[in-house]
């Protein structure tokens, strides 16, 4: 029966999320709002539309919500060029397909961003499909994103695996009922990681690489 390695890509695969955090706090400045860094730290993970209600709040001018978006796609598309991958994240996830796991990942990058995603992983031959921000209505921390991609590998939430750095990935992977296995690449802490779900914690994809065979991998 097919298990899925399901994984995040921003702050879990590719050390993306502190670009994101830049690039979200100039396009809030260019609106005419100050959000801290640190909050849009613990943003990152979710759509653009919620996290920005989430940012903003419910009663905020929602008819500024295209252009906060477009700002940052804008800005942080200066980057797409050199998006650093993790160390060791394209071999942990050849690894895992060599290993009989269905890779899969699920993401709220879309379009443009995804390819620039992929091509810093590195690692296509190993990645069965992606759930991406496109495929689903509603993302993190719904589970949707993660069931879809349970759906593209044809495989059992029970016998799969979820990879993510942030809260909301954990609150995605437990709805959907996979294992959660969190990194602190992404700067999100051990103790909220775990208390969101994660069963197993890990520094980053190469820490994981390593420890395969003890945790829910092996």
């Amino acid at each position: 029966m097919t298990r899925a390695a399901v994984f995040d890509v921003d702050g879990t695969l590719v050390d993306t999320n502190h670009l994101h955090v830049t690039s979200w706090w100039e396009a809030f400045r260019q609106a005419g709002h100050d959000v801290p860094m640190h909050a849009i730290h613990r943003s990152v993970g979710l759509g653009s539309t919620d996290l920005i209600a989430h940012l903003l709040g419910e009663d905020r001018d929602q008819d500024q919500d295209a252009g906060i978006s477009a700002a940052h796609k804008t800005l942080y598309g200066t980057y797409y060029e050199r998006l650093p991958a993790f160390r060791d994240a394209g071999r942990l996830l050849r690894t895992l397909a060599a290993n009989g796991w269905t890779v899969v990942l699920a993401t709220s990058a879309g379009g443009s961003e995804l390819s620039a995603l992929r091509r810093a992983i590195d690692a296509d031959d190993a990645i069965t499909a992606t759930a991406s921000a496109d495929d689903v209505e509603r993302g993190k921390p719904a589970p949707e994103p993660v069931e879809r991609a349970l759906e593209l590998a044809g495989a059992e939430a029970g016998r799969s695996v979820f990879v993510g750095d942030t809260v909301w990935d954990m609150a995605a992977g437990s709805k959907a009922g996979t294992t959660c296995v969190g990194l602190l690449c992404g700067g999100i802490p051990r103790a909220a990681l775990t208390e969101a779900g994660a069963a197993v914690i890990h520094d980053d994809p190469a820490d994981l690489l390593a420890h395969l065979a003890e945790g829910p991998f092996g």
